[in-house]
């Protein structure tokens, strides 16, 4: 069982719009940068589509780093990353 702080979680941001898509992809590359440049534990981002006015944006940090990253990125929500495979 993996320890309270080595928990991964998943931000997500949510766009609500006719341009979703266009938006949230843009913005993942965005969060690819923050990666690099804070050197975050996991290197995970992507977005999602789930019509053609909502899409997402996400970005995974270990457990220790969500204070931070939320203060600095502001997501809208989060929830508690399982690996899929």
């Amino acid at each position: 069982m993996e320890k309270a702080l080595d928990r991964k979680i998943k931000l997500i941001w949510d766009f609500r719009s006719p341009g979703a898509a266009n938006i949230a992809e843009h913005y993942q590359k965005h969060l690819e940068e923050f990666v690099m440049i804070e050197e975050l534990k996991f290197d995970i981002t992507g977005f999602e589509h789930f019509s053609s006015t909502h899409s997402i944006a996400f970005l995974v940090v270990a457990e220790f780093e969500l204070k931070e990253v939320k203060e600095l990125l502001k997501p809208h929500r989060g929830e508690i990353y399982v690996d899929e495979h």
